[in-house]
């Protein structure tokens, strides 16, 4: 496996209640675990996060719900239509349900569908076509 060269590490509450949602409900693939750490590494298509149950090692300030505010991570899948079917699906209800919306890059714009949900520890996920 070809790691990518940025990997985001999510600290979570449950690492259960995590891999539930992330392999079961969302579809991706637990990759590897550390159970001793409490560590989960998971992908789906070109996207790899790595989930650790909280454990004040790397901890650098108070874990309040939801985690991670300010930002979001835009995750480009290959059928964002097909995924927003299997979140629904799941009884997620979206932060942002599936839209197409048209950013400018410098003197083009682009189109693309996307839809928000939030993780058990409130990050936000943003999903792109």
């Amino acid at each position: 496996m070809k790691f990518n060269t940025l990997i985001p590490e999510l600290t979570v509450s449950s690492l259960e209640q995590s891999r539930h949602f992330y392999v079961d409900q969302l579809g991706f693939e637990a990759v590897y675990e550390r159970k001793e750490d409490a560590f989960l590494f998971v992908a789906l298509e070109d996207i790899q996060l790595m989930l650790q149950e909280d454990n004040e090692e790397w901890t650098t300030g108070s874990l309040t719900y939801p985690y991670g505010r300010g930002i979001n991570f835009e995750m480009k899948v290959a059928d964002v239509d097909r995924l927003y079917a299997r979140v629904t699906k799941a009884g997620i209800m979206p932060f942002r349900p599936l839209t197409e919306n048209e950013y400018r890059i410098k003197d083009e714009f682009v189109k693309q569908r996307e839809f928000l949900i939030q993780d058990p520890d409130g990050y936000l996920l943003r999903f792109t076509d």
